[in-house]
């Protein structure tokens, strides 16, 4: 009797909730299948797949990924308001994944951590204490010594041609670059160009991390994948989790033992150290090694993915790579120096090429995806709780209806104050409280990498033919033929000592 009552009020309760969903005006939806839902729609390159559904459904519409509801949004207008006012705070939280629930301390990293007290407390320490005006200005001097380091290395490479152009493939130099300035900012070692042991194992372990990163895990929508582990996904995220923790916990003990020592006085850990001891509370070593590591995972291959975009972009059209090294030639040549970080605020069409590159490039097609905490109404829709949100920011950024010819590159696009007049159109950082905040580090790393390379060299394509703009597959787009110019240094390198 007990059981038939049990299994009534089960069936009840299922036909209660078909009705009120039945009742619920959702976003359109393609056919899918049971169980895997649209599971099986979802290409590589993904934001592409999206891009195209959104074609026959509409610029927002609903996705089943197993047992998930997840919503795209792929317009201006739809994002603003899922990402603003009330909503804002609505879709605040992430989802839970496997991946990071092993490698960023059970999604309590500032970038996946739900939405609450610790975040919000993550969240000034990045502003505050790591990516503050201030803090910034103290670590000035590495980003210009490691500038130097990479016009040094083609220099060189140049000279070694007889200072005749030669061909340079910009991939290795620019991950190393942008990898040895976050690692000095935040730990104060270099790692490229130096072939020891602890170098090998970082780019080892932030390659793997990339290669297993993401949100398209099969495991975190049909729990079954995971529960079994059919392909390894999970024993290969502990594993790398378990590494990566081995790794930074003895990042932190080197810090704790040598803070007096030169090389160790003003780095990030050392800083927050300083702060652990006055409130133990808040600045835990898991605290430490999370912003570590979302550092060296936001910080490095963005950064350099970008400037390898703006670099190919730069070459296809070289009547604005003439524009830009005229203006820094009137801003930095003539006083017969090379360009300091400074400079970039004065550069204004080097930034218009960097946001240029930015919205047609963006190193994260799709922002780090947001989840609903409660129900809610937007664009016209009924938003269940626990929905998954993806803005696909490539689309979007590539929306004709809010962007002049926009598959062409056009920096002057962003000479005028217009495009800022609807807040979603624009997404490379992402927006809300959600939004990066190393905004203003990357627009310096972005800025004063890319100017002392135009600057610098003179630049042309291989061959002469068009540079291969198709995307590859990972979590920031990059090139799928990394790009291989030839390189001549410019004369101003002749009496300058860099």
């Amino acid at each position: 009797m007990f059981n038939l009552l049990s299994l009534t009020l089960v069936l009840l309760l299922l036909v209660a909730a078909y009705l009120l969903r039945a009742k619920q005006n959702l976003p359109p939806s393609p056919v899918g299948f049971p169980v895997i839902g649209h599971l099986h729609l979802l290409k590589d390159p993904v934001h592409r797949c999206l891009r195209d559904l959104s074609q026959n459904l509409g610029p927002v519409f609903s996705l089943r990924l197993g047992f998930c509801r997840a919503v795209v949004v792929t317009s201006a207008s739809a994002a603003e308001e899922f990402l603003s006012h009330d909503n804002d705070v609505v879709f605040a939280n992430r989802p839970i994944t496997t991946m990071y629930a092993y490698v960023l301390y059970s999604n309590t990293a500032v970038s996946v951590a739900p939405y609450g007290d610790h975040w919000r407390n993550l969240r000034r320490i990045c502003t505050a204490e790591i990516f503050s005006a201030a803090r910034l200005k103290e670590s000035f001097e590495i980003r210009r010594e490691e500038v130097r380091y990479l016009i040094r290395s083609i220099h060189a490479a140049t000279l070694r041609g007889n200072n005749n152009s030669v061909r340079v493939e910009l991939r290795p130099l620019l991950s190393g670059f942008t990898l040895n300035v976050i690692m000095r900012m935040v730990a104060g070692k270099r790692y490229y160009g130096d072939d020891n042991a602890e170098a090998k194992e970082v780019k080892e372990l932030i390659s793997e991390t990339f290669e297993l990163g993401g949100f398209t895990y099969v495991g975190d929508f049909l729990p079954i994948v995971k529960l079994f582990d059919f392909d390894g996904y999970v024993k290969r995220a502990k594993k790398l989790g378990s590494k990566l923790d081995k790794y930074l916990q003895e990042l932190v003990d080197e810090h704790r033992i040598n803070r007096g020592k030169t090389e160790f006085k003003n780095t990030m850990i050392t800083h927050l150290l300083t702060l652990q001891e006055s409130q133990p509370e808040y600045y835990t070593d898991e605290t430490i090694k999370g912003l570590v590591l979302v550092m060296l995972f936001a910080g490095s291959d963005t950064t350099s993915v970008t400037i390898e975009w703006a670099m190919a972009n730069l070459l296809n059209h070289p009547d604005v790579l003439v524009k830009v090294k005229t203006e820094l030639n009137n801003v930095v040549s003539k006083e017969g120096r090379l360009m300091e970080e400074s400079d970039t605020s004065t550069c204004t069409y080097l930034n218009n090429v960097i946001s240029e590159t930015l919205r047609l490039n963006p190193a994260a097609p799709l922002l780090v995806p947001h989840a609903s905490s409660g129900d809610c109404k937007v664009a016209g829709y009924d938003i269940p709780r626990g929905t998954w949100l993806f803005i696909n920011a490539w689309a979007i950024q590539r929306d004709p209806k809010v962007w002049d010819e926009p598959e062409v590159f056009k920096p002057e696009r962003f000479e005028s104050e217009e495009w800022k007049t609807q807040h979603g159109k624009f997404l490379s950082f992402g927006m809300g409280r959600r939004a990066c905040p190393g905004m203003g580090l990357a627009r310096l790393v972005l800025g004063f990498a890319l100017g002392s390379l135009i600057q610098c060299f003179n630049w042309e394509r291989d061959e002469d033919v068009a540079v291969d703009m198709s995307e590859g597959k990972g979590l920031t787009m990059p090139k799928a033929v990394p790009l291989v110019a030839k390189c001549k240094s410019s004369p101003i390198l002749d009496n300058i000592v860099i």
